[in-house]
């Protein structure tokens, strides 16, 4: 289909871009290597981090901890296509890594340290012993960057807020400073991801520009029997909605991230026609639909009623989020959101053809159904 002719035109300009066939002279591969030589890759590169640092750092680091930037593992393993370098990272992050088809396709990240946290907060002692060449860390904690700067590590801060919750310049920015620190790999893997999700993007919006009934659509990104937890204006829930031309119920909700907590009573004056539940939460569609969360009665809730209560897929990481499976979250959403208008989209055939075509990676058909009916275990935060 059109879409996924769009990945065949990314592909093959980025294979232009990097030059091909296959034979080449022993002139031109001498060439080539005078000119390797003449740009060799500097053992070192200084750059400004989204907590606008400055710091130097190695080149192609060997061993890396990722802190509370949840997606980066597997976004860093998909973009370098293994997962060697990593050495430590949170069990939020190596949950979702079990739970989805990130051990599937790269089961060394199932070797990767967990335990360098004390409850909520970072063992800098335990991480420091790992000798990490860089620890990348959630930008907004300052506090966090001044400790392991203080454990003599080399810190680098990388924003999941900066970019105005815009999951694809959100992605970009994190591509553009991951091209900086492993410039052998810039420009590859992670470029196509974020190129074609743009693709996908504008082409979702000249299907949904003419909409004028909008769908009103609440994301429950956290939900048990003690909160419940939505997606206000500053959150990727709103950003989702804008992107397939559907209403955020929730938008108006005066916290940001994941703060917006809301009410049953709330809900019912939203009725929304669909509710979208993430991964950050072990709550499934029959949880609603069989009021089995608390004392909460869903029964009136149209999006309820009409059955279209629907879980976000759970590809190499949870979807909700920047990653690499964004451009195919947009298909799914845009079709969950408007069935009719987007009837023709083969969502299983496009995530196969994905997966194939950038990352060279063959989907089992189970494998997809998995991804698109993921179970609770990937809402485990611990």
């Amino acid at each position: 289909m059109k879409l996924m002719k769009r990945i065949c035109s990314i592909v093959l300009a980025v294979t232009m871009l990097a030059g091909c066939g296959t034979a080449s002279t022993a002139k031109s591969t001498a060439s080539a290597s005078a000119s390797a030589s003449a740009t060799a890759i500097p053992a070192e590169v200084t750059i400004t981090d989204h907590a606008d640092r400055t710091v130097t750092v190695p080149t192609d680091p060997k061993k890396v901890a990722i802190l509370d930037i949840y997606p980066l593992p597997s976004l860093l393993t998909v973009y370098l296509n293994s997962a060697d370098s990593i050495v430590a990272m949170e069990p939020v992050s190596m949950n979702a890594a079990k739970a989805g088809i990130l051990s599937q396709l790269y089961p060394d990240i199932l070797n990767v340290n967990t335990d360098i946290m004390n409850g909520d907060a970072v063992n800098m002692e335990a991480l420091a012993a790992l000798q990490p060449d860089v620890v990348f860390y959630n930008a907004a904690k300052k506090d966090e960057a001044q400790q392991l700067e203080d454990a003599g590590l080399t810190a680098v801060g990388i924003s999941a807020t900066k970019f105005n919750y815009d999951a694809i310049k959100t992605y970009q920015e994190w591509m553009s400073l991951l091209d900086q620190i492993y410039p052998d790999y810039a420009g590859k893997r992670g470029s196509q991801t974020g190129d074609f999700a743009s693709q996908v993007y504008s082409e979702i919006q000249d299907k949904v520009k003419d909409v004028t009934d909008k769908q009103k659509v609440l994301f429950l990104y956290q939900y048990d029997d003690t909160a419940m937890v939505t997606s206000s204006s500053k959150f990727f829930g709103q950003w989702w909605c804008d992107a397939v031309g559907a209403t955020n119920v929730a938008q108006d909700v005066p916290a940001d991230n994941m703060n917006a907590k809301i009410t049953m009573e709330q809900v019912y004056e939203w009725n929304p026609d669909v509710i979208i539940i993430t991964n950050f939460t072990k709550t499934t569609p029959d949880d609603l639909y069989n009021n089995a969360i608390g004392s909460d009665d869903w029964s009136s809730v149209k999006a309820v009623q009409d059955k279209r209560v629907y879980k976000m897929p759970l590809g190499v990481y949870r979807t909700y989020t920047p990653g690499i499976d964004t451009p195919m979250t947009l298909e799914w959403l845009a079709q969950a959101v408007y069935p009719d208008l987007f009837s023709d989209v083969d969502v299983a055939s496009d995530v196969k053809d994905y997966y194939n075509k950038l990352f060279g990676v063959t989907l089992t058909d189970d494998q997809v159904s998995a991804m698109y009916t993921p179970n609770r275990d990937a809402g485990s935060w611990n």
